[in-house]
């Protein structure tokens, strides 16, 4: 008997539901709904879900983003086309069962023993022999042999005109048959589960009783009752949030147009959250110390949770999925950018916002500062400056090769791993609602080019990379001595100053129309490099920029790699008189020329160039913080589940039966005489299997050769 990919024909009716439900009885319509899946399985697997619509069109641009949200790609195992598809599968696979078990289960039963001599000369293994003993002893013999083998064995006794024959019918592998069940049972068992913990149960009540997703923002408690689900919602998946040191017990359902809320019925209080890193700065290990607060018995279970280590209660999974910040309290110090204003102190919570003005009077810009994240760890590779090139003379291939063979984590480049301390990141948005993304680290971090220099990250968009401004700390580790560099510069009577300090140093006494020379250079390099003097498009240039314009503009292009060099030196010159200046006010010892002065100066030269670019007032850094760790779970209801496990049982069990499990048919016909003595009896064997293979032909010549003895 073989499976028939065949639909049900339906003798009544109209033709056009018999012909539907041939269609969806057949398994070809099957394989096709089960491929469909797969592919939408696929799509739902690489394209995020339930992600707001801008990050779609930040990564795909907008018509595609667009395309997504109206085919509900962005919400796959929800969506209503996937749903419907999977409960065709499962009605088209159900009606494929419906259509094969009974066949199958009567052929479990039958032996086929009626078949005639006649067709067993017609099977490909087939063998005769005459044997010693009457065909009933033989088939009394026959059959203990085969039975004591694993078969199972029917005995027909016949009447021919030569006397009484004897029918051995046999058959093994009778899993085979049954693997089909298994395996087509256990495609409705998956997706009735599927159908069960998914979105299915969500979206009934939504359409029958009056849920709306929720759009809006607030407080959880000030949500209205037609965004919450009922607390013996058979079936949900949801995330809750808990920081440490408090507890909550509503879930939130992410819905492709907003959100519901779902009651527990218990609370989970977060003790404390654990999280250890690997030394790539990836975390090792989340765990989280909870209680959980039940709200019928009042009973208080204390529990761990870790990623594939749930706890239960009440029918309720409780699953490690995240970490967040709980709303950590931050003390930020504000450090002027420009030539005004004063350090400020702020202290807030990530999460939070703390409104700043820029100005006095009607014309006061006013800021709201936003405390986005804080990072206690970053952890960056400091192995080789960028772009640092290969020299071919020093290339050697076999160790070239080498290098990328061997265990997967071995690279061709030795990383240098480093922890650079806590960062924060902020955003500072305007009255229009327009926010600038900053991303500050709290120490200076030593790049290894140039002395210990402080980040200060900046991006226009989520999109973009942060571009980065690069501090010089001074001898005690701060950023003060740059900020009063930074005004010294800005000051015309500082400048002044450094200048005849510097041409002073620099030229002989005797001679002092030298002096007045080179301070006359120096002055106009100086106020070139502050902004003090208008561009060449009479639009305010300062630092290196300005010097270059002013070089394109006044000296000829053969001279000005000699022009620039000298006046590089006479600024170098300058700015080192004029941080002594501001040492010397501040009561702070001189620099002692030498190596860190030198990585000091031409951090200093840099930044000094590029400050004037930040696009901010000031600059906040972090001071102080005390972490508050905060454990996102997934809290899930699936009643489903032990149907999956099941239907996954029957497909491995099945699909193993099918693949490794042959079905044998064995008959041996034996008929009275056919030798010199009258009591022997004529066998003729077949052997038939549902699989051609070299197996079958082995184990026919072994039955051959132990039942019937050897053959000509």
């Amino acid at each position: 008997m073989t499976t028939s990919t065949d639909g049900l024909e339906v003798k009544t009716g109209p033709r056009v539901v018999r012909a539907a439900v041939e269609m969806l009885s057949s398994m070809r319509f099957s394989i096709s709904l089960l491929t469909i899946i797969c592919i939408a399985s696929v799509i739902g697997t690489v394209l995020k879900q339930h992600e707001p619509l801008t990050n779609y069109v930040n990564q795909f641009g907008p018509f595609w983003a667009q395309l997504f949200v109206a085919v509900q790609l962005n919400a796959v195992y929800s969506a209503w086309w996937f749903l419907l598809i999977l409960a065709f599968l499962v009605t088209s696979t159900s009606l494929c069962i419906a259509r094969n078990a009974p066949k199958i289960l009567v052929d479990l039963r039958v032996y086929k023993e009626n078949l005639r001599e006649q067709s067993l000369q017609a099977f490909h293994h087939k063998a005769s022999a005459t044997l010693p003993q009457s065909p009933a002893d033989n088939a009394r013999r026959l059959g203990q042999l085969l039975v004591t083998g694993g078969w199972k064995v029917r005995l027909q006794q016949r009447t021919t005109p030569q006397g009484e024959g004897w029918m051995v019918a046999a058959k093994a592998g009778a899993a085979n048959k049954l693997g089909y069940i298994a395996a087509h049972s256990a495609i409705v068992l998956v997706c009735l589960g599927g159908l069960l913990d998914g979105d299915l149960i969500v979206r009934a009540q939504m359409l029958f009783n009056g849920k709306t997703p929720y759009a809006g923002g607030g407080f959880i408690a000030d949500v209205k009752p037609e965004h919450r689900l009922a607390e013996t919602n058979p079936t949900f998946r949801g995330n809750i949030m808990v920081a440490e040191g408090t507890q909550s017990d509503t879930a939130i359902l992410n819905q492709s147009d907003g959100i519901l809320l779902q009651p527990l019925p218990f609370a989970i209080e977060l003790k404390k959250f654990i999280v250890e890193y690997y030394s790539t700065g990836m975390p090792k290990l989340f765990a989280s110390e909870i209680v959980i607060h039940d709200k019928e018995t009042g009973e208080k279970i204390p529990a761990r949770v870790e990623v594939n280590h749930p706890a239960r209660h009440r029918g309720i999974e409780i699953y490690q999925s995240s970490f967040d910040d709980g709303g950590s309290a931050v003390t930020l110090q504000g450090v002027p950018m420009g030539p005004q204003g004063g350090s400020i102190e702020v202290q807030g919570t990530i999460g939070s916002s703390t409104p700043l003005t820029k100005g006095q009077g009607d014309s006061a810009d006013k800021l709201t500062l936003e405390y986005t994240a804080l990072r206690v760890i970053n952890v960056e590779n400091f192995n080789a400056p960028r772009g640092a090139g290969v020299d071919v003379r020093k290339v050697d291939l076999r160790d070239s090769i080498g290098s990328r063979l061997g265990a997967a984590n071995k690279t061709a480049t030795n990383n240098a791993l480093r922890n650079v301390g806590p960062s924060i990141t902020y955003k500072l948005r305007d009255t229009a609602g327009q926010a600038r993304e900053f991303h500050n680290y709290m120490l200076p971090v030593d790049m290894g080019d140039g002395g210990a220099v402080f980040l200060m990250g900046v991006r226009d968009t989520p999109t973009e990379q942060f571009r980065y401004l690069r501090v010089p700390a001074d001898d005690k580790g701060e950023l003060d001595g740059f900020i009063r560099l930074r005004r010294a510069l800005l000051d015309p009577a500082a400048r002044d100053l450094a200048v005849r300090r510097y041409a002073a140093a620099a030229t002989d006494p005797a001679r002092p129309e030298l002096a007045q020379q080179l301070a006359a250079s120096a002055g106009r390099a100086l106020a070139l490099f502050a902004g003090a003097e208008p561009g060449k498009d009479g639009k305010a240039v300062s630092g290196l920029q300005a010097i270059s314009d002013f070089m394109e503009t006044n000296v000829p292009e053969a001279e000005r790699a000699r022009a620039g060099d000298v006046l590089i030196r006479i600024l170098n010159g300058v700015l080192f008189e004029l941080t002594q200046l501001t040492r010397e006010r501040a009561g702070q010892p001189l620099l002692e020329p030498g190596d860190k002065a030198q990585d000091f100066m031409t951090q200093a030269v840099l930044a000094l160039s590029d400050v004037a670019h930040y696009p901010a007032p000031m600059s906040f850094q972090l001071k102080d913080f005390t972490q508050v760790q905060a454990s996102v779970f997934q809290v899930a209801r699936a009643p489903g589940r032990n149907i999956v496990y099941l239907g996954c049982a029957l497909l491995i069990l099945g699909v193993f039966a099918m693949l490794y499990v042959r079905e044998r048919r064995l008959w041996i016909w034996l008929a009275p005489g056919g030798g010199t003595d009258a009591s022997s009896s004529q066998a003729t064997m077949a052997l038939s299997s549902n699989r051609k293979t070299m197996d079958t032909d082995k184990e026919f010549d072994m039955l051959t050769t132990k039942l019937l003895g050897p053959t000509v």
